[in-house]
Protein backbone atom coordinates (compact mmCIF):
# COMPACT_ATOMS: atom_id res chain seq x y z
CA UNK A 1 0.00 0.00 0.00
CA UNK A 2 1.38 3.45 -0.91
CA UNK A 3 1.97 6.06 1.75
CA UNK A 4 -0.09 8.88 1.92
CA UNK A 5 0.64 12.45 2.54
CA UNK A 6 -2.32 15.03 2.80
CA UNK A 7 -1.93 18.66 2.30
CA UNK A 8 -4.41 19.88 4.77
CA UNK A 9 -6.38 23.71 3.69
CA UNK A 10 -6.08 26.38 3.03
CA UNK A 11 -3.99 26.16 0.15
CA UNK A 12 -1.64 28.60 -1.88
CA UNK A 13 0.45 28.35 -5.26
CA UNK A 14 2.81 27.40 -3.25
CA UNK A 15 1.65 24.53 -1.46
CA UNK A 16 -0.10 22.93 -4.52
CA UNK A 17 3.64 23.26 -6.26
CA UNK A 18 4.76 21.40 -3.28
CA UNK A 19 3.03 18.97 -3.63
CA UNK A 20 2.72 18.56 -7.56
CA UNK A 21 7.20 18.25 -7.06
CA UNK A 22 6.66 15.86 -4.19
CA UNK A 23 4.52 13.52 -6.51
CA UNK A 24 6.72 13.44 -9.36
CA UNK A 25 9.64 12.79 -7.13
CA UNK A 26 8.36 10.00 -4.56
CA UNK A 27 5.84 8.22 -7.28
CA UNK A 28 5.22 5.95 -4.15
CA UNK A 29 3.80 8.57 -2.25
CA UNK A 30 0.05 9.50 -2.81
CA UNK A 31 -0.37 12.98 -2.12
CA UNK A 32 -3.74 14.45 -1.98
CA UNK A 33 -4.29 18.33 -1.85
CA UNK A 34 -7.14 19.20 0.32
CA UNK A 35 -8.58 22.64 -1.03
CA UNK A 36 -11.03 22.57 2.04
CA UNK A 37 -12.76 20.83 5.48
CA UNK A 38 -14.46 18.80 3.80
CA UNK A 39 -12.03 17.07 1.33
CA UNK A 40 -9.59 17.18 3.75
CA UNK A 41 -12.15 15.38 6.28
CA UNK A 42 -12.98 12.69 3.88
CA UNK A 43 -8.80 12.03 3.37
CA UNK A 44 -7.46 12.09 7.18
CA UNK A 45 -9.01 8.70 7.96
CA UNK A 46 -5.67 6.63 6.06
CA UNK A 47 -3.29 9.92 5.86
CA UNK A 48 0.34 8.21 6.97
CA UNK A 49 1.66 12.10 6.92
CA UNK A 50 -0.10 15.42 6.66
CA UNK A 51 1.19 18.71 6.28
CA UNK A 52 -0.42 22.07 8.02
CA UNK A 53 -2.46 23.10 10.80
CA UNK A 54 -4.86 20.28 12.13
CA UNK A 55 -7.52 21.16 14.30
CA UNK A 56 -8.77 18.49 16.94
CA UNK A 57 -11.95 17.46 15.31
CA UNK A 58 -9.55 16.45 12.12
CA UNK A 59 -6.94 15.04 14.18
CA UNK A 60 -9.53 12.50 16.10
CA UNK A 61 -10.57 10.84 12.52
CA UNK A 62 -6.85 10.47 11.57
CA UNK A 63 -6.16 6.98 11.93
CA UNK A 64 -2.99 6.16 10.45
CA UNK A 65 -1.34 9.49 11.11
CA UNK A 66 2.27 8.70 11.66
CA UNK A 67 4.03 12.44 11.12
CA UNK A 68 2.71 16.43 11.04
CA UNK A 69 4.42 18.92 9.45
CA UNK A 70 3.77 22.05 10.75
CA UNK A 71 3.81 24.93 8.07
CA UNK A 72 5.85 27.05 9.57
CA UNK A 73 9.26 27.40 10.89
CA UNK A 74 7.63 27.86 13.98
CA UNK A 75 4.43 26.67 15.07
CA UNK A 76 1.48 29.31 14.79
CA UNK A 77 -0.69 30.58 18.15
CA UNK A 78 -2.76 27.55 18.85
CA UNK A 79 -1.01 24.88 16.55
CA UNK A 80 -0.22 22.41 19.80
CA UNK A 81 -3.89 22.27 21.44
CA UNK A 82 -4.40 19.63 24.28
CA UNK A 83 -5.41 16.48 21.40
CA UNK A 84 -2.46 17.37 19.90
CA UNK A 85 0.12 16.95 22.78
CA UNK A 86 -1.40 13.97 23.71
CA UNK A 87 -1.14 11.97 20.48
CA UNK A 88 1.65 9.61 19.44
CA UNK A 89 2.27 11.79 16.02
CA UNK A 90 5.37 13.18 15.47
CA UNK A 91 5.31 16.66 15.03
CA UNK A 92 8.58 18.96 12.83
CA UNK A 93 8.73 22.29 11.71
CA UNK A 94 10.72 24.51 8.88
CA UNK A 95 13.86 24.21 11.10
CA UNK A 96 16.58 27.49 10.74
CA UNK A 97 15.06 28.69 6.96
CA UNK A 98 15.08 32.07 8.47
CA UNK A 99 18.08 32.33 10.34
CA UNK A 100 19.84 35.02 8.55
CA UNK A 101 17.05 37.24 8.04
CA UNK A 102 15.84 37.22 11.57
CA UNK A 103 18.63 37.00 13.51
CA UNK A 104 19.87 40.23 11.70
CA UNK A 105 16.34 41.84 12.56
CA UNK A 106 16.63 41.23 16.14
CA UNK A 107 20.49 42.96 16.16
CA UNK A 108 18.77 45.98 13.98
CA UNK A 109 16.90 46.36 17.14
CA UNK A 110 19.41 45.96 19.45
CA UNK A 111 21.89 47.84 17.21
CA UNK A 112 18.39 50.40 17.36
CA UNK A 113 18.41 50.66 21.20
CA UNK A 114 22.13 50.67 21.88
CA UNK A 115 23.20 53.57 20.02
CA UNK A 116 19.55 55.46 20.96
CA UNK A 117 18.19 55.73 17.39
CA UNK A 118 14.77 54.78 19.17
CA UNK A 119 14.79 58.38 21.23
CA UNK A 120 16.40 60.39 18.05
CA UNK A 121 14.25 58.88 15.47
CA UNK A 122 11.16 61.22 17.13
CA UNK A 123 12.79 64.17 17.36
CA UNK A 124 13.82 63.92 13.34
CA UNK A 125 10.39 63.55 12.89
CA UNK A 126 9.60 66.33 14.48
CA UNK A 127 12.41 68.66 13.35
CA UNK A 128 13.56 69.02 16.37
CA UNK A 129 17.42 69.30 17.60
CA UNK A 130 17.42 67.65 20.84
CA UNK A 131 20.98 66.19 21.92
CA UNK A 132 20.84 63.61 24.72
CA UNK A 133 22.79 64.25 28.00
CA UNK A 134 26.49 62.76 27.64
CA UNK A 135 26.03 58.74 28.17
CA UNK A 136 22.52 58.79 27.59
CA UNK A 137 20.53 56.74 25.23
CA UNK A 138 23.94 54.56 24.79
CA UNK A 139 24.45 50.77 25.51
CA UNK A 140 28.32 49.60 25.08
CA UNK A 141 27.95 46.25 23.63
CA UNK A 142 30.97 45.13 25.16
CA UNK A 143 29.94 45.64 28.44
CA UNK A 144 26.62 44.52 28.14
CA UNK A 145 24.96 40.66 28.59
CA UNK A 146 21.23 39.70 26.21
CA UNK A 147 19.98 37.06 27.32
CA UNK A 148 18.01 34.70 24.21
CA UNK A 149 15.49 32.60 25.37
CA UNK A 150 15.14 30.08 22.71
CA UNK A 151 18.47 29.10 21.55
CA UNK A 152 17.11 26.98 18.35
CA UNK A 153 18.27 27.94 14.80
CA UNK A 154 17.28 32.06 15.24
CA UNK A 155 18.19 32.28 18.15
CA UNK A 156 21.69 30.59 17.33
CA UNK A 157 22.31 32.78 14.86
CA UNK A 158 21.67 36.01 16.83
CA UNK A 159 23.62 34.51 19.68
CA UNK A 160 26.96 34.42 17.11
CA UNK A 161 25.70 37.84 15.51
CA UNK A 162 25.70 39.94 18.94
CA UNK A 163 28.88 38.09 20.19
CA UNK A 164 30.55 39.38 17.14
CA UNK A 165 29.87 42.88 18.54
CA UNK A 166 31.45 41.96 21.75
CA UNK A 167 27.91 41.22 23.62
CA UNK A 168 27.93 37.97 26.71
CA UNK A 169 25.18 35.76 25.35
CA UNK A 170 23.54 33.98 27.76
CA UNK A 171 21.07 31.46 26.67
CA UNK A 172 17.99 29.20 28.01
CA UNK A 173 16.62 26.52 26.27
CA UNK A 174 14.65 23.32 27.37
CA UNK A 175 16.30 21.20 24.90
CA UNK A 176 19.59 22.03 23.35
CA UNK A 177 22.26 20.23 25.57
CA UNK A 178 25.91 21.91 23.85
CA UNK A 179 26.17 26.01 23.54
CA UNK A 180 26.42 27.02 20.30
CA UNK A 181 28.47 29.66 18.93
CA UNK A 182 28.55 32.67 20.88
CA UNK A 183 26.85 31.39 23.71
CA UNK A 184 29.11 31.59 27.05
CA UNK A 185 26.57 30.13 29.08
CA UNK A 186 23.25 27.75 28.50
CA UNK A 187 20.49 27.09 30.99
CA UNK A 188 17.71 25.51 31.26
CA UNK A 189 14.20 27.54 31.62
CA UNK A 190 14.26 26.38 35.91
CA UNK A 191 17.24 29.33 35.76
CA UNK A 192 15.16 32.55 33.72
CA UNK A 193 13.72 33.89 36.66
CA UNK A 194 17.75 34.56 37.90
CA UNK A 195 19.11 35.64 34.95
CA UNK A 196 16.38 38.09 33.39
CA UNK A 197 17.56 40.85 36.15
CA UNK A 198 20.96 40.32 34.69
CA UNK A 199 20.22 40.96 31.38
CA UNK A 200 20.75 44.56 29.13
CA UNK A 201 18.94 42.90 26.23
CA UNK A 202 16.22 39.70 26.97
CA UNK A 203 15.38 38.39 23.71
CA UNK A 204 12.47 35.89 23.33
CA UNK A 205 12.23 33.65 20.06
CA UNK A 206 10.14 30.89 21.53
CA UNK A 207 7.43 29.49 19.85
CA UNK A 208 3.62 29.54 21.13
CA UNK A 209 2.94 26.55 23.41
CA UNK A 210 0.76 25.88 25.95
CA UNK A 211 4.04 26.02 28.21
CA UNK A 212 4.98 29.24 26.59
CA UNK A 213 1.35 31.17 26.37
CA UNK A 214 1.92 34.34 28.39
CA UNK A 215 5.88 33.62 28.91
CA UNK A 216 6.70 36.91 29.76
CA UNK A 217 4.26 39.18 31.82
CA UNK A 218 4.12 42.06 34.60
CA UNK A 219 6.19 39.72 36.91
CA UNK A 220 8.82 38.90 34.83
CA UNK A 221 9.32 42.46 33.48
CA UNK A 222 9.13 43.80 36.84
CA UNK A 223 12.46 41.73 37.48
CA UNK A 224 14.22 43.24 34.30
CA UNK A 225 16.43 45.88 34.83
CA UNK A 226 15.26 49.01 34.40
CA UNK A 227 17.61 50.37 31.52
CA UNK A 228 17.01 46.99 29.89
CA UNK A 229 15.47 46.50 26.73
CA UNK A 230 13.28 43.66 25.78
CA UNK A 231 12.81 41.72 22.29
CA UNK A 232 10.41 39.24 20.75
CA UNK A 233 10.86 37.97 17.24
CA UNK A 234 9.03 34.55 18.43
CA UNK A 235 5.11 34.36 18.92
CA UNK A 236 2.82 36.59 20.29
CA UNK A 237 1.27 34.85 22.34
CA UNK A 238 4.21 34.39 24.43
CA UNK A 239 3.92 37.85 25.97
CA UNK A 240 1.32 39.66 27.79
CA UNK A 241 1.01 43.04 25.81
CA UNK A 242 -1.19 45.12 28.73
CA UNK A 243 1.73 43.67 30.82
CA UNK A 244 4.47 45.15 28.50
CA UNK A 245 2.44 48.42 28.03
CA UNK A 246 2.35 48.87 32.26
CA UNK A 247 5.85 48.16 32.06
CA UNK A 248 7.09 50.72 29.72
CA UNK A 249 4.55 52.91 30.92
CA UNK A 250 5.90 52.95 34.17
CA UNK A 251 9.28 53.24 33.28
CA UNK A 252 10.30 49.57 34.52
CA UNK A 253 12.28 48.38 31.28
CA UNK A 254 13.86 51.01 28.46
CA UNK A 255 12.29 49.77 25.43
CA UNK A 256 10.89 47.10 23.25
CA UNK A 257 11.26 45.44 19.97
CA UNK A 258 8.21 44.03 18.61
CA UNK A 259 7.95 41.50 15.67
CA UNK A 260 4.67 39.57 16.53
CA UNK A 261 1.47 40.78 19.18
CA UNK A 262 -0.87 38.76 20.63
CA UNK A 263 -3.13 40.59 18.97
CA UNK A 264 -1.81 40.87 15.09
CA UNK A 265 -2.30 43.43 13.61
CA UNK A 266 -2.27 45.94 16.32
CA UNK A 267 -5.58 48.02 16.18
CA UNK A 268 -4.51 51.84 15.65
CA UNK A 269 -5.86 53.03 19.06
CA UNK A 270 -3.67 50.27 21.17
CA UNK A 271 -1.21 51.60 23.10
CA UNK A 272 1.94 50.23 22.00
CA UNK A 273 1.32 52.22 19.10
CA UNK A 274 1.74 56.03 20.67
CA UNK A 275 4.25 54.64 23.59
CA UNK A 276 7.89 56.60 23.39
CA UNK A 277 9.62 53.24 24.56
CA UNK A 278 8.20 50.58 21.95
CA UNK A 279 9.91 50.08 18.14
CA UNK A 280 7.59 47.67 15.89
CA UNK A 281 9.15 46.28 12.84
CA UNK A 282 8.87 43.23 10.81
CA UNK A 283 11.23 40.61 9.92
CA UNK A 284 9.46 39.27 6.90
Amino acid sequence: MRAKLLMLPPQSAATRDWAARLAVALPDLSVVVAEDSRQADAAIGDADAAFGTLPPELLRKAGRLRWLQAPKSAPPAGYYHPGLIAHPVVVTNFREIYNDHIGAHIMAFVLAFARGLHLYFPHQLRREWRPLPKGAGVVHLPEAMALIVGVGGVGAEAARLAAAFGVRVIGVDARREAAPAGVAELHRPDALDALVPQADFVILTVPHTPATDGFFRRARFRRMKRPAFFINVGRGRTTRLDDLVAALEAGEIAGAGLDVFEQDPLPANHPLCSTKRDHRARSC
